[in-house]
């Protein structure tokens, strides 16, 4: 008998329950069908929907024409406000996508739906299938919405649930954030062309771009489609299409992959077995909200490289063990290895489109050619603040930069002397060919207890000015302008010029003298030459004079970390670029051919004086005033050969397979204990995630 009362019991409140449900959930109401029993509303709802859909709905005609068959899935909210708004769109091409989001910005206005009486949202899922189905056929479901709760205990019993429900399909939302596109030459090659062709009003030298700015011109989101293996098990979508994890709702997304730098070679030169790089992390990006994106990337590793690439390590390592160049300090790992940790991260803000403000520790480049003469990428990640502006047909950087000296001679104790930087790049679009950039940087350290000096927080102040009015010996300023002219649609032309000390009366007599510190770039960039599809080529040619970067106090030369902020060479050279790219699908491959000469200092108990390449000596060790020439001391020819071929693996995560061959001739005129001829064949295999760019060509 007890059994049976229990039975009765349970049967009642059941019942009462599913009656309550209707009493505190309402959904929304369709216009028409506001006269209905609330059991009836949902029905009428999806009724209705169909209803709209079937008749507003048009195949777009280049489907129509080959009689398409398949499917749209849609996801869609109707808000507290009864609006309502796509949130995902499942369409094998963009017209479906546009006739879609039409069709839904038909909906008429309705009555919101409630939750205890109180408007909230709901989501719901519709299946198109084309050719149209009539109502009623059509796939539209409920998806489980968040609910409005009064009562505290219910509110934390339902919050991971609540959670877990506000999430939505990935649509891949970096894509238009204000994120930086990691920067390497090889993946900007991708859409280059695009927002270089005449009447673009795009700014291309200061790097890395936003995936924001690069949007209007070249859809990396499209390209990474066309690329999709569309594997179906949750392993294979992972490894060749997708984020590691990715989450997305209405109010803020992230990603997780992984990151792999393993590669294993062998040097001909080298008295050790092999040459590796072992390298594990990971990359987190994100946004809260649509204006607040973040960044951060975490590096394990241990190397071994060629052994020019080694020595060179050693000899610009300060008081440390090594510092491998644009990874940053090392220590020694087993007996001829480098143990280096690498962290990179930032915050991208945009309180409005034409303003992006960046805090983080990372690396910045300006410019258009594969080098730089103004701020390059060659060394280590430092901490940044920066501001850009872009209006009309301006863009206006702003970057202030925390560096440090590592050499024992400059540093005190256990610390590291620290140095400060800021730079100022204006980038005007004059017509829609000519494009001028104008350049100008400060440097100076703590002299005086002054640390971070107000005077150049400024971001539209004259540097030049402001040394003078702070003392000459309290910093260190270069200015610089560049220019780029598209030819046409295929060919451009590029240009910097850089000045650190420039004195005109010196120039007028003639004797080339130290005092005039420069150097310049131009190069050109050819787009599909020959009308071969997906190649480019580039050809640059620099030259910097003697004592260019360095300074007469030895903390203001133009570096971090032991390593030239500007070109990876310093001064007193000149340099020849050819580099060409390809690329087919998920195949690439790039060659890259450099002619220079150096001049060393011999550094010998005869011959210590400072020829002006090396920008960490002080000018006041120069060889001499008058009669300075680009690569006097020890002229050293340098050849310089790269191959590269790979097979992209992931597009979203950037991971690819590749096999690189290097060649490598130095030849100085007097062999010294730190320059000597060297002859070298690199050949390294490997698997790596393409975030930042390797300059093996030292």
């Amino acid at each position: 008998m007890k059994y049976c009362f229990l039975v009765l019991v349970l049967w009642i409140g059941t019942n009462s329950l599913a009656q309550n449900l209707d009493s505190y959930e309402r959904p929304p109401i369709f216009p028409g069908c506001d006269s209905l029993e609330i059991s009836q509303l949902k029905q009428c709802l999806f009724h209705k929907i169909q209803s709209e859909v079937y008749n507003s709905f048009q195949v777009p005609d280049d489907l129509a024409q080959n009689n398409y068959v398949g499917q749209v899935q849609v996801l869609f909210e109707i808000n507290s406000q009864g609006q309502t708004s796509v949130l995902y769109i499942d369409a094998i091409n963009e017209s479906l996508k546009k006739e879609t989001n039409r069709v839904f910005e038909l909906m008429p206005q309705m009555q919101p739906g409630t939750y205890n009486g109180i408007p909230t949202y709901f989501q719901y899922s519709l299946t198109i299938k084309i050719p149209l189905q009539p109502v009623g056929e059509m796939n539209l479901t409920s998806v489980e919405d968040i609910p409005v709760l009064e009562n505290d205990l219910e509110r934390e019993s339902a919050e991971l649930d609540s959670i877990n429900k506000s999430l939505i399909p990935y649509n891949s939302p970096e894509y238009d954030s204000y994120l930086n596109i990691p920067f390497t030459h090889h993946y900007y090659d991708l859409f280059d062309s695009e927002m270089n062709r005449v009447g673009t009003n795009a700014h291309t030298a200061a790097k890395p771009f936003q995936y924001s700015e690069v949007k209007p011109y070249f859809s990396l989101k499209d390209r990474n489609e066309k690329l999709k293996k569309n594997a179906t098990s949750w392993v294979g979508r992972k490894f060749w299409d997708e984020h590691l994890v990715r989450v997305q709702s209405k109010d803020y997304w992230f990603v997780i992959d992984p990151i792999f730098d393993l590669q294993v070679g062998k040097d001909s030169e080298a008295d050790f077995s092999s040459t590796y790089n072992n390298t594990r992390g990971f990359t987190v990006q994100g946004g809260l909200g649509k204006r607040l994106n973040f960044y951060t990337s975490v590096f394990e590793s241990q190397g071994r490289f060629a052994e020019y690439y080694n020595n060179y390590a050693l000899s610009i390592r300060g008081r440390e063990a090594a510092v491998i160049p644009g990874r940053g300090i090392s220590k020694l790992f087993k007996d001829d290895g480098f143990d280096y940790p690498v962290a990179e991260a930032y915050l991208s803000y945009s309180p409005i489109d034409i303003l992006n403000v960046q805090f983080g520790h990372g690396k910045n480049f300006i410019g258009d050619g594969y080098r730089s003469l103004f701020q390059s990428d060659f060394g280590s990640p430092y901490p940044f603040f920066k501001i850009s502006t872009k209006f009309w047909k301006i863009k206006y950087t702003n970057t202030w930069m925390w560096l440090k000296d590592i050499r024992g001679e400059v540093s005190e104790e256990r610390s590291f002397l620290r140095k400060y930087m800021a730079n100022h790049y204006l980038s005007w679009n004059v017509s829609k060919r000519l494009n001028i950039g104008l350049f100008e940087s400060v440097l100076w350290y703590d002299s005086n207890d002054r640390g971070f000096d107000v005077n150049y927080l400024n971001p539209i102040i004259f540097y030049r000015a402001i040394e003078f009015e702070t003392g000459q010996g309290a910093g260190n300023a270069i200015v610089g302008a560049s220019a780029k002219y598209k030819w046409n649609n295929k060919v451009n032309l590029y240009s910097q010029v850089i000045l650190d000390e420039f004195s005109l009366p010196e120039i007028r007599k003639g004797n080339k003298s130290w005092k005039n510190k420069f150097g310049y770039q131009i190069g050109l960039k050819y787009f599909e030459p020959f009308d071969v599809e997906n190649l480019n080529l580039q050809i640059e040619y620099n030259r910097v004079r003697p004592y260019t970067y360095s300074h007469n106090t030895i903390i203001l030369n133009y570096a971090n970390t032991n390593q030239p902020m500007a070109h990876a060479w310093g001064a007193n050279f000149s340099e020849f670029i050819i580099i060409g790219r390809y690329k087919y699908n998920r195949w690439f491959g790039d060659a890259k051919l450099v002619f220079g000469k150096r001049g060393y200092d011999f550094n010998t108990e005869e011959d210590n004086f400072f020829y002006g390449g090396d920008i960490y000596r002080t000018e006041n060790d120069r060889v001499g005033d008058s009669n300075i020439k680009v690569a006097q001391g020890n002229t050293t020819n340098i050849f310089y050969g790269e191959l590269i071929g790979g097979y992209i693996l992931n597009p979203v995560s950037r991971l690819h397979l590749f096999a690189q061959v290097v060649f490598r001739n130095f030849n100085p005129e007097v062999n010294t204990a730190e320059v000597y001829k060297s002859n070298t064949a690199w050949f390294s295999v490997g698997v790596k995630t393409d975030l930042f760019n390797w300059y093996w060509d030292l």
